[in-house]
Formats: structure tokens, sequence, C-alpha cells
């Protein structure tokens, strides 16, 4: 093996263990993006620091990933720097409703049949955000698993 490909994977294994420790503490957090009916300002300010808690790890995570593409192939690296700020852009939206909620926890209550149209559009978008969430997460996964296929591991080997 040459000096530069043992570097190579040296680089790599030091990235994936780095990965795999980010990837159990998102593990053990449990995050969900599910949206419950709770209607008090303190289910509501345990769930904005939970979701501020995950987004942090996830961002090192996926910065971690991006670090690791980049070291093979700069532009898909690019593109998933892109992915990366969506990511974060979707989780500052869902922190922004959710704070809504939490000044007027009676807003997510759908047996309150008194609801206005701002309520039930503040409802809908939380739905909506935490939807886009999750997908956009899923997506950003699959593709560094296909990377990781492709690329990563035949110099792990």
């Amino acid at each position: 093996m040459s000096y530069d490909s043992e570097k190579s994977k040296n680089m790599m294994d030091e990235k994936s263990k780095k990965l795999a420790e980010l990837g159990s503490i998102l593990a053990k957090n449990q995050f969900t993006y599910k949206i419950q009916e709770k209607t008090t300002k303190e289910y509501w300010e345990k769930r904005i620091q939970e979701l501020k808690k995950y987004d942090e790890t996830s961002l090192a995570y996926y910065n971690e990933i991006q670090n690791m593409m980049n070291l093979i192939n700069k532009g898909e690296a690019q593109t998933y720097l892109l992915y990366i700020s969506k990511f974060r852009q979707l989780s500052t939206d869902l922190i922004k409703i959710m704070e809504k909620i939490k000044e007027n926890p009676s807003i997510i209550d759908s047996k309150d049949k008194q609801q206005s149209l701002w309520s039930k559009g503040v409802k809908k978008k939380i739905l909506e955000i935490s939807t886009n969430c999750v997908d956009h997460e899923k997506h950003m996964n699959s593709i560094f698993r296909k990377f990781y296929e492709t690329n990563i591991k035949k110099i792990s080997e």
C-alpha cells in the first residue's frame, strides 16, 4: 500500500470513528419530529430545548459526513453542504414555529372548535415543517449511504 493510500485510509478511519460517536449520541437522544397536541408552555419549552440539542449534534454529524466526502470528492461534498444548509434552515423554521406555539399552546389543540384561521395555519405549518425535516434527513442519509458504498467502502477495506 502506498503512503498516500495508507494516509487516506487512516484519515477515513479517524473520521469514521468520529461519525460513529456522533451517531451513537443521536441514537441515544431518540429525538422525534412527531408533533403532539400538548397544550402546556412547559412541554413546548422542553421540546424546543430537545430540538436545539438534537440540531446541534445533527449538524456536527452531517458536517463530519461532509468533511469525509470532501476528502474523496469535493464536488459531491459541496452539494452535500447545500443539504446541510437546508437542514439548518428547516430546523430554524421549526424552532420559530414552536416558539409561537409555546407562547400560546392552546393553538395546537385540535379539540378546540373555536380555533382561528391563524391557529389553524400555525398548526398546519408545524406539521408541514416537521414532515419536511424528516424527509430531508432521510434524503441526506440516503445520499451518504450511496456515497459510502461507492467510495468510502473501497478505501476502508
